[in-house]
């Protein structure tokens, strides 16, 4: 079975993920599978979640009801954990995505990852370190609704002027760390030639560090951050066999 053909369980704490983000959020995990089960948890009866109703209906997701029993304590981060298990040992998915910014999760993320199971996190950047670092994968909300923002901004663009160029995303600095991070990386894969392929790249930077996302420093793709970088060459090979291209990697050499 291949990636996305896998089946995910998208479990979302409503009390740490902005409603307006719940579209970037399905658009996304439809990148990595199909999301079968839909469920976010949270006390309905409180004024602060009452405008969640429509873009819940908009994307068919399941409100799932947990009153708060005692003053101060979430009692929606235990309901959102039962059913996480309740799921696993039912056997119908092939991984998890846990939207929240709640470190309590942590403990969740690895026990599912125990079980065989992916598990894509998905957290604003206020998220604690120990559970980005629990998933296989985090990305975070804060790229997903800029993103959103810049596809609504293009359409707003393309239906008042259709002749009108449409800027590009302004990419971010990199710092030095994460560019020595991606240096160390490619030599961990590459050929005696120092060439490495960029999807063994790509694979390999997100075991290593969850977060990792071109996204994160203003690119769409991880070939337009290594372009942008100055100190790396891409090479662009034609595949015979798949009529399509292999994207190769390495430091540049004096």
């Amino acid at each position: 079975m291949s990636d996305n053909e896998l089946r995910y369980a998208v479990l979302i704490d409503a009390d740490n993920a902005p409603q307006r983000s719940l579209g970037g959020i399905m658009q996304e995990i439809a990148v990595y599978g199909t999301p079968t089960i839909k469920r976010i948890y949270g006390d309905w009866t409180t004024p602060n979640l009452a405008g969640w109703k429509k873009i819940l209906l908009q994307h068919a997701v399941t409100p799932v009801q947990q009153y708060g029993y005692t003053t101060g304590k979430n009692a929606t981060d235990s309901a959102m954990i039962i059913d996480a298990m309740d799921i696993l040992y039912s056997g119908r998915v092939d991984g998890f995505c846990l939207v929240s910014s709640d470190s309590d999760f942590t403990r969740l993320a690895t026990r599912l990852r125990e079980a065989g199971m992916k598990v894509i996190g998905m957290g604003e950047k206020k998220t604690p370190e120990p559970f980005i670092v629990a998933c296989d994968k985090f990305i975070y909300i804060e790229v997903l609704m800029k993103s959103a923002d810049v596809g609504k901004s293009k359409k707003s663009v393309a239906a008042n002027a259709k002749d009108a160029p449409v800027k590009a995303p302004v990419s971010q600095a990199v710092p030095d760390a994460i560019i020595d991070f991606i240096s160390a990386t490619i030599e961990d894969v590459a050929d005696d030639d120092g060439w490495a392929y960029l999807g063994e790249i790509g694979n390999l930077l997100v075991r290593k560090k969850p977060d990792f996302d071109a996204r994160n420093y203003g690119f769409k793709k991880l070939t337009q951050l290594f372009e942008s970088l100055g100190c790396f060459e891409v090479d662009i090979r034609h595949n015979a066999q798949r009529s399509g291209k292999l994207i190769y990697v390495r430091l540049k050499r004096p």
